[in-house]
């Protein structure tokens, strides 16, 4: 009988290894799934533009907005691809996201004030500096 449970035992735990992955493999993963790199590539270039027009004070409000806009709308796509297999890097990346949207909504509305402008450009800077470690999160939790 207690060869049985032993035995019983030791199959399940080799069938439970079998059917799960690494968290590595699993972050790989969702990477690939969810075209992350491409995803942060133009979040950074999308806030870069945005910050380059905020600067400028000549900016219309039209400009404002498409270039606001943009970036909203591709920072909501790469909200949507959360939460990733890493807790760690799922919190860098919603608040990279959250600091991101703000900047975008705040850039929106900014019209020609100074103080708004600078609002939106530090929450575009606060974003961009967390999705830093978040990409950072990834690289070394997804390594082998």
């Amino acid at each position: 009988m207690i060869r049985a449970l032993g035995a019983l035992l030791v199959g399940s735990i080799l069938l439970g290894a079998c059917g799960s992955i690494s968290a590595a493999t699993a972050l790989t993963s969702w990477v690939v799934q969810s075209s992350y790199p491409s995803s942060a590539s133009t979040l950074v270039t999308d806030a870069r533009h945005s910050a380059n027009v905020l600067k400028s004070p000549t900016t219309s409000n039209a400009d404002l907005h498409t270039v606001c806009g943009v970036l909203l709308v591709d920072t909501e796509s790469a909200n949507a691809s959360l939460p990733t297999p890493d807790s760690r890097a799922t919190t860098l990346l919603s608040k990279a996201y959250t600091d991101l949207g703000a900047g975008a909504n705040e850039c929106y509305v900014a019209s020609s004030s100074v103080s708004a402008r600078s609002r939106a450009l530090r929450s575009l800077a606060s974003g961009l500096a967390h999705l830093s470690e978040g990409s950072a999160r990834i690289a070394s939790a997804s390594a082998p």
